[in-house]
């Protein structure tokens, strides 16, 4: 069967898109692309052009752009052209020119896709680029998510011809007199991805010279597996992590019963920024003390007790706010509190996010700050007793990372509140209490 008749059946077989929808070709030129454009010509497919110039090979870029140009103008297709200052945004982004050419790329695709109502964004991809990413997958370690390799669809994107090889590619070209560029850098085995085609895959199937098939049957296995395999992971996670507010719970008794460990941790620590290689260092930490704790780009993963608390990395914010006058309102990465003076109401309901301060015996400024070790003050309801914060806190239980997130209220060098948990006996309401600061605070989110 001819390429073009396989092409023909396997679009209707996958019905990618609605029959008659325009989708957009990305079109760089060279001859994968090229080939691809022919098919969908000569199958009747509605489809227009969309090239990028990255400015990358000199005149070499601009023969490719004027290539492309005239391809379209000969078969009367729509086109649609940009280049790229790639060098200059690599540098800016600090990133690497092929990392940046494709983020570049796929950035105006899909702006394009949506100004102009294309269906899907269409890359010529076929089976050995496909068996060249499931192998650097499987050399990186990315696990049964990268055995799949490219998939056919994923997002707005579209691959038709990941069942065709290269060499099918090269004679239908050769058949139908196919002119395209030839791109001098992928000669080169600088980039990886050129290693891999030039060097490995030539040594495997000079070994195994069915190789590009049977690993194309696997990938199609592999994608199946990992349908099962998501499953699995899914009734995992709603099994072992409980959210409250923003942060995870994971109880670690639980954890540790489950089979096999390494990877239910890896899958329940990896959506927060975690490495494979810090599963080692969670299931050292299910048996550490409380407070002890590893980190991510991200987040921290906290042992308190019996649980793993999974939370955000608290954000910079500043530790000492002055409140000098009245109103006044404030804002923390986490609360929103509000000073305001008022006449000591006749009935005197105190929840907990809500401070009465005698305003007689508070001296401005103010200072609103995160409480420190050393802190100590004396609540209300102890008869003048001191207390240290930290021993106030670790009777309420309140977990590790959200003792980072506690305030206190300082009148003086006196702590007159400690926030949402309990006032200081010295600023308590008196019956004599003419006037009140009121204090509220409340959770951002």
């Amino acid at each position: 069967m001819s390429l073009l008749k396989q092409f023909q059946q396997h679009w209707a077989e996958q019905k990618f898109v609605i029959p008659g929808q325009r989708v957009l070709l990305t079109v760089s030129g060279g001859i994968d692309s090229m080939v691809l454009a022919e098919l969908f010509l000569k199958a009747g497919i509605p489809f227009s052009v969309a090239h990028c110039n990255f400015q990358l090979r000199g005149n070499d870029s601009l023969l490719d752009e004027a290539f492309v140009i005239d391809w379209c103008t000969a078969n009367n297709v729509e086109r649609h052209v940009t280049r790229f200052e790639t060098k200059s945004r690599s540098e800016e982004w600090k990133k690497g020119t092929q990392e940046t050419a494709r983020i570049l790329r796929y950035e105006w695709f899909e702006v394009l896709r949506k100004e102009h109502g294309f269906a899907a964004i269409v890359t010529a991809h076929h089976a050995n680029d496909n068996v060249e990413t499931m192998l650097i997958n499987l050399f990186k370690g990315t696990g049964i998510a990268g055995m799949h390799g490219i998939l056919p669809v994923s997002n707005n994107i579209i691959r038709p011809l990941l069942f065709a090889k290269k060499e099918e590619i090269l004679a239908y070209a050769a058949e139908n007199n196919i002119t395209h560029r030839e791109d001098s850098s992928n000669a080169s085995d600088d980039y990886l991805r050129n290693n891999l085609r030039h060097n490995v895959v030539p040594a495997i199937l000079a070994a195994f010279p069915n190789a590009l098939t049977a690993i194309s049957e696997s990938i199609g296995r592999f994608a199946e597996a990992e349908v099962l395999y998501k499953k699995a992971v899914n009734h995992e996670r709603k099994r072992l992590l409980e959210q409250r507010g923003k942060d995870f719970y994971i109880p670690v008794f639980k954890l540790m019963q489950c089979q096999p460990l390494a990877t239910i941790v890896y899958e329940l620590i990896g959506p927060f920024g975690f490495a494979t290689a810090q599963v080692g260092q969670v299931i050292s930490l299910m048996n550490a003390d409380t407070g002890h704790y590893i980190t991510s780009s991200s987040h921290r993963i906290i042992k308190n007790r019996d649980f793993l608390i999974i939370t955000t990395l608290p954000a910079a914010t500043a530790d000492i706010i002055l409140i000098e006058a009245l109103p006044c309102v404030v804002e923390t990465e986490r609360y929103h509190f509000s000073f305001v003076l008022k006449e000591t109401p006749e009935d005197l309901v105190c929840p907990p996010d809500t401070a009465y301060i005698d305003f007689e015996k508070a001296e401005f400024p103010l200072i609103l700050r995160k409480w420190k070790i050393g802190d100590y003050f004396y609540p209300l309801g102890m008869n003048m007793k001191k207390k240290k914060v930290s021993r106030v806190l670790i009777n309420d239980k309140i977990p590790i990372h959200e003792k980072e997130h506690v305030w206190v209220l300082e009148s003086a060098k006196r702590i007159a509140w400690l926030a949402g948990m309990r006032l200081d006996e010295r600023f308590k309401v008196r019956p004599n209490t003419r006037q009140v600061i009121v204090v509220k605070m409340k959770k951002i989110g």
